[in-house]
């Protein structure tokens, strides 16, 4: 059905309350060569978390016992930074965001289409398996300050915390200081899929980022260049 994945199979925890979509994503996962272990609800899935290692993890927000989000959260407060792809049905733009203030990397609406999860768990999938012998140097714009190799980012001298989605999104945008950046290319460099210009899942991350990179300063980094994309310029 689906080509078998040629990167190294990856661990993925897998909690859904539905079975027939539990079980279909354990399917797929298994045809692209992963290994996946399910759980029925929030709570295995913090037992599981918390008992084995894994590449990645796929949340449904709304779950019996312990929901999706709390989940996220407990694992994040514990220091776990397992990349989290949150699966939700619901569609206003609030709850995702609530599921990104939780610490997840990534959101996807159901139903969702199976080759769009697999590209984005692709996408994190590499981007938390950095090449080896890679190097980059401190990106500064203004009074940001990037580190690519720590991962960490400042703006006028204070640390701000980003997922990681937010960091690579933040990290393209700077590297490319001054450059008008296309949807396209965004989707392709931060997600390898192109998602149609109908999704909204560029728009709420560069929303998302926004409210940690600008706000509260004069000095407003993040601009949009409408009918084009986005660019992070000093003005």
């Amino acid at each position: 059905m689906y080509p078998a994945n040629s990167a190294a199979p990856a661990r993925i925890l897998v909690a859904d309350d539905d079975r027939a979509i539990r079980e279909s994503l354990e399917r797929l996962l298994q045809l692209e060569g992963h290994q996946p272990t399910t759980a029925k609800d929030g709570a295995v899935a913090l037992e599981l978390a918390r008992t084995r290692t894994f590449d990645l993890v796929v949340l449904d927000l709304m779950m019996p016992s312990v929901d999706g989000l709390t989940v996220c959260r407990v694992l994040r407060s514990e220091g776990d930074t397992t990349p989290i792809i949150m699966l939700t049905a619901r569609t206003e733009t609030s709850d995702r965001v609530a599921g990104l203030d939780a610490g997840a990397d990534d959101y996807l609406p159901k139903p969702f289409d199976p080759p769009e999860l697999l590209a984005r768990i692709r996408a994190l999938l590499r981007r938390s398996r950095p090449a080896t012998g890679a190097t980059a140097e401190v990106v500064e714009v203004a009074d940001l300050r990037l580190d690519p190799a720590a991962r960490q980012v400042w703006r006028s001298g204070e640390e701000l915390a980003l997922s990681k989605t937010e960091f690579d999104l933040l990290e393209l945008l700077a590297v490319n200081a001054g450059v008008v950046l296309e949807r396209s290319r965004i989707y392709d460099e931060i997600w390898g899929y192109d998602f149609g210009p109908d999704s909204k899942n560029l728009a709420v991350y560069i929303s998302y980022l926004r409210r940690k990179v600008d706000e509260g300063h004069d000095l407003k980094l993040i601009h949009t260049v409408r009918g084009v994309g986005y660019s992070l310029r000093a003005g």
